[in-house]
């Protein structure tokens, strides 16, 4: 029988391997730890390892990681100053999408309205974590269309921000005695956060001698965070608040240095757990019992987002470019994954839904990329590198 070592060491050798070979067909390796836990979901007989405390907890802490990455996206200095295209693009594209997305997940699966918007917003949202290094390969990252589609993504995790602080309270409901405890807690994040960005001119001049106390510093606000965020059950939005303190407290070129260590701990170790945990908990015979139902998921989300795009961005863009627009805000992968897995880890909805979401999202994925090429090199918009 494996330890957990071993396990360890034999699955970042499959997501190795495998990642390299999606690669080549231009999907992001990370999606080889989602792969490798859907297999373990079918048949997993190292049971007894990826069910101890010592692997969930890894696998929690690439959850905390990849939001305290998020984190570092939003910048609320910048949001002030985004364009009223952008805002008004996130807004209509993402809440239409949630909301026809919460009428099926209601009528379907028979959740209350409440729930099922909560579900449908975590759809909704879009992966940034795979758009950045996909329109880089397109060479479309700084051009009008890519910062478009990396601003309305990076807006729309202040939408998601809301989610965790609504699924945050209705964990901790049925307990009124920890309500003040949950509500003490949350003040106390935002409270931290505040003090961040009211001495953030402050913290430009806080000069750290080397990259790694810088790194030692972070960590220390993420766990400090965590720690408060723990007792009102908020520690996914305490993650993202740490990112976001940081981003706003530091100068751009020390957050910058911080940003890439932090990356390759959290993509090269922690992320891939938390993917393979997500993927463990897929149930294969929901896959069997909905099919047409996921199908119908992905076709009328990723359509709304589609179209919802072209209405609204075709006269700043262009009709092609808002067309690519709706497509790569219809990639969604990281936090979405996140905060349908916080929902189904508290009994909020079960793994048939939770399987249903993951699926759809996965399916859709793997084809952008095929989808951003062709269209690129049939409308000559882009080139894509060889």
């Amino acid at each position: 029988m494996l330890n957990i070592f071993l396990f360890i060491s034999s699955a970042f050798l499959f997501i190795f391997l495998f990642g390299r070979l999606l690669e080549k067909v231009r999907v992001p390796w990370i999606f080889a730890s989602l792969f490798f836990g859907i297999l373990l979901s079918i048949y997993n007989p190292f049971n007894s390892v990826t069910t101890s405390d010592t692997f969930v907890f890894l696998g929690e802490l690439g959850m905390y990681f990849l939001l305290f990455i998020v984190g570092f996206e939003v910048s609320l200095q910048e949001l002030k100053k985004k364009e009223k295209f952008i805002l008004k693009s996130t807004f209509i594209i993402i809440i239409f999408e949630a909301i026809l997305g919460s009428v099926l997940i209601h009528f379907i699966f028979h959740y209350s309205w409440l729930i099922s918007f909560l579900v449908s917003m975590s759809f909704a949202s879009v992966g940034e974590v795979i758009l950045i290094p996909l329109l880089d390969e397109f060479k479309i990252l700084k051009t009008k269309l890519g910062r478009a589609i990396v601003d309305i993504g990076v807006t729309g995790n202040i939408l998601e921000i809301c989610v965790l602080i609504v699924v945050s309270i209705i964990i901790t409901s049925h307990d009124p005695n920890k309500i003040y405890i949950t509500f003490a807690s949350l003040i106390l994040l935002f409270l931290l956060t505040a003090v961040f960005v009211r001495f953030r001119h402050e913290g430009e001049q806080f000069r750290f001698m080397n990259v790694d106390t810088m790194f030692i510093f972070s960590i220390f606000i993420l766990f400090l965070f965590l720690g408060i965020g723990k007792y009102a059950d908020a520690t996914p939005l305490a993650a993202l608040l740490a990112g976001i303190s940081l981003k706003t407290f530091m100068s751009p070129r020390r957050i910058s240095l911080i940003e890439r260590e932090v990356k390759i701990l959290s993509y090269g170790f922690f992320a891939p757990f938390f993917f393979l945990w997500a993927g463990m908990s897929v149930s294969i015979d929901a896959l069997i019992k909905y099919p047409l139902v996921i199908l119908l998921i992905v076709i009328v989300t990723k359509s709304i987002k589609i179209v919802g795009s072209y209405f609204v961005a075709r006269k700043e863009l262009g009709e092609k470019e808002s067309i690519l627009l709706g497509i790569g805000l219809s990639i969604r992968f990281s936090t979405s994954i996140i905060i349908t897995k916080i929902l189904f880890q508290e009994g909020l909805i079960n793994d048939d839904l939770y399987s249903v979401i993951v699926t759809s999202g996965i399916i859709f994925n793997f084809f952008v990329p095929f989808i951003f090429s062709s269209l690129f090199m049939k409308w000559k918009i882009g080139k894509v590198s060889g």
